[in-house]
């Protein structure tokens, strides 16, 4: 059995769906993973956006950007249940490498450090 791998999905909702019917879409893929052997990382509502060009005839989708742990062999799985849904205009499924991972800690920590200064500028500068 092969190692899991962290990857990265964006799609593309449906926007003329009701909220509710875009979180029971969105639920689903997530479940779809889940009950495939992933774990789901993140998970990013990004909203209703105009598309940059029609799509089915469908100018606003919903956008939803995660990243999600997996076995490379259920991958497949994953994409051709997004090509099947109906309700999911696009989807874009990549591998996360280790680099970008490494690079994302780094920031991650050195905008964490950084507002941790910032506070400790605020904190200084309400004493006075």
């Amino acid at each position: 059995m092969s190692d899991k791998r962290l990857y990265e999905t964006t799609f593309i909702v449906n926007a003329a769906l009701e909220d509710q019917d875009i979180d029971a879409v969105v639920s689903k893929v997530t479940g779809y993973i889940e009950n495939h052997g992933g774990e789901i990382k993140t998970l990013d509502r990004w909203g209703r956006r105009r598309l940059a060009y029609p799509i089915n005839k469908k100018f606003n989708g919903y956008y939803v950007h995660g990243s999600f742990v997996l076995l490379p062999e259920n991958l497949n799985i994953i994409d051709r249940f997004m090509v099947l849904e109906d309700s999911i205009l696009r989807h874009l499924n990549t591998i996360l490498d280790d680099k970008l991972i490494d690079l994302r800690k780094q920031r991650a920590l050195e905008k964490g450090d950084a507002s941790e200064e910032e506070e400790k500028k605020d904190k200084k500068g309400g004493r006075r």
